[in-house]
């Protein structure tokens, strides 16, 4: 059974999880958490310190956590982390807890909108069009077996896709994870 009261945003980094989130939450009446912000909160420190002194696995252990007690809440629109999909609990629990909405976008839009991020641990010191491109060939199947249903944030202004969203909410009937 589905709580269709809650709608979990997925997506890779620059898709416009936070921004989409935070609007959709307003638009719609209802709470809005960044599952990053929310362990910055819990933590103390930003994701960044967080993967230089622990490193990803045990960011993705606290993010585990996170997740398990954000999928319990209700009247919530969450902004995943992009690699919250990695964990197949994490899947579960998003897809039976809420309406899951994949926000794609490309590799090029995501160089955009990421540039000029340094909280990004992923990029910092590296290509950041070949961690992009290598991560959306890893992630991009599990964005799409998680998800109900997909919205192309493409170069689409903010008011757009919460509208597409709205729209595919009410046309939404519930499918199980695959």
């Amino acid at each position: 059974m589905t709580k269709a009261h809650n709608v979990f945003l997925v997506g890779a980094m620059g898709s416009g999880k936070t921004s989409v989130g935070r609007q959709l939450a307003r638009e719609l009446g209802m709470d809005f958490i960044d599952s990053d912000e929310e362990i910055e909160k819990c933590t103390g420190v930003d994701i960044r310190f967080i993967f230089e002194k622990e490193g990803e696995s045990l960011f993705r252990e606290r993010e585990k956590a996170i997740i398990s007690n954000l999928t319990q809440m209700e009247n919530l629109v969450l902004a995943t982390g992009g690699g919250s999909i990695l964990d197949a609990k994490n899947r579960q629990l998003l897809n039976t807890n809420g309406i899951v909405v994949y926000l794609e976008t490309s590799v090029k839009q995501q160089l955009l909108r990421t540039q000029k991020s340094k909280t990004r641990p992923l990029l910092v010191g590296k290509n950041p069009e070949a961690v992009l491109t290598r991560l959306m060939a890893s992630r991009g199947p599990l964005y799409e077996q998680v998800a109900h249903f997909s919205v192309n944030t493409e170069k689409k202004r903010l008011a757009v896709v919460v509208n597409e969203i709205k729209k595919k909410l009410l046309e939404q009937t519930v499918k199980p994870l695959k």
